[in-house]
């Protein structure tokens, strides 16, 4: 806290004030960790075999069934009874928490497909027989990870166009926002189902699509900004002395727009993830078998009879959006000018 500015230790305090976004972005923070090592907590596969005096890492590596002294070369089944009970004998497994992966499929159990919670399944299994949780786990890190890309994507060309537009003015003004008001009113659910019937989708290929369409958001908040600072002193000055119009809108200009900028940043987020879960619901998201929460919330409409599947969907996808809104909440009031001391 110390390296911080005044302004920004004001900030902050502000921030901590909010103990709702406060708390919010500290649970939030704990999930997104939780997701990206989602190997070290679900994993169909040891994390660390020690067989025969050697250390193995199969979480990192592909082994046969051969290594471990079997008859196949085959890659290693480590939920095979034979297999688990020839390392235990040679030697001995460190798990997981959850012995079950993204893809991974209970076949021990004896009840049908979907089933419900139980000591093997802490939240059950969804109509493939993949275990809730650990595509929960999974499924946060896609979610967050193509939020978070495109929220950074999308409002870096936001602020370059508004700042182009607000800066120069006149003509280049009035032809970005002709431009914004058609490419604004551009059907993008139909164009995604139209091009997802010819190119199969993929993380990068919706990234890409949103991003094309979804960069307008911080355009009239920057753009406002700058036009409302091109014609302050310290910026004709600056343009009387010779200076660069880059230099001018990035060091001058910026600064103050990016103010109003990082207050709509959680609320881009929560609306970035929406979008990934709206087309997976959909069917129209990432590939078939991909672990994704709005894939678990079809799966709990098509099987109502589970009624596991659709509570776990809706209240965990209602609790990170909600974090999320009380963020940006406490980070609006900690920008907020009329609250400051």
């Amino acid at each position: 806290m110390s390296r911080l500015s005044p302004m920004n230790q004001a900030r902050w305090a502000r921030f901590r004030q909010n103990r709702r976004g406060y708390w919010s972005l500290w649970i939030f923070a704990v999930l997104f960790a939780l997701s990206m090592g989602s190997e070290l907590i679900a994993n169909d596969r040891p994390l660390v075999v020690h067989y025969q005096d050697r250390f193995y890492f199969p979480a990192l590596v592909n082994y046969s069934e051969s290594d471990f002294g079997g008859p196949l070369a085959t890659a290693a089944d480590y939920q095979d009874p034979w297999l688990a009970d020839h390392l235990s004998r040679d030697g001995w497994t460190l798990w997981a928490p959850i012995r079950f992966g993204d893809n991974a499929i209970n076949y021990a159990t004896k009840v049908p497909f979907p089933s419900p919670p139980s000591s093997q399944n802490w939240l059950g299994t969804d109509a493939n027989g993949g275990d809730v949780l650990a595509r929960l786990l999974y499924g946060t890190r896609i979610s967050i990870l193509f939020g978070l890309m495109l929220t950074l994507f999308s409002s870096v060309i936001g602020i370059l166009a508004g700042a182009a537009q607000g800066y120069y003015g006149g003509k280049t003004d009035l032809w970005g926002q002709r431009f914004i008001e058609v490419w604004s009113g551009m059907p993008t659910l139909f164009l995604i189902i139209l091009l997802s019937s010819v190119v199969q989708p993929n993380f990068w290929w919706l990234l890409g699509i949103t991003v094309l369409f979804g960069w307008m958001s911080l355009v009239s908040v920057v753009r406002a900004e700058f036009l409302r600072t091109r014609n302050f002193d310290y910026i004709r000055a600056a343009q009387a002395m010779g200076v660069g119009d880059w230099s001018i809108m990035t060091r001058h200009m910026l600064p103050n727009a990016m103010v109003a900028t990082l207050t709509f940043l959680p609320f881009i987020l929560c609306g970035s993830i929406t979008t990934l879960t709206s087309l997976d619901f959909l069917g129209f998201g990432l590939p078939l078998g991909s672990p994704s929460l709005g894939e678990l919330l079809l799966q709990g409409k098509n099987n109502l009879q589970a009624p596991w599947l659709g509570i776990t969907a809706f209240v965990y996808l209602a609790i990170v959006l909600t974090l999320l809104i009380f963020i940006g909440e406490a980070v609006r009031d900690a920008f907020d000018p009329s609250k400051a001391r």
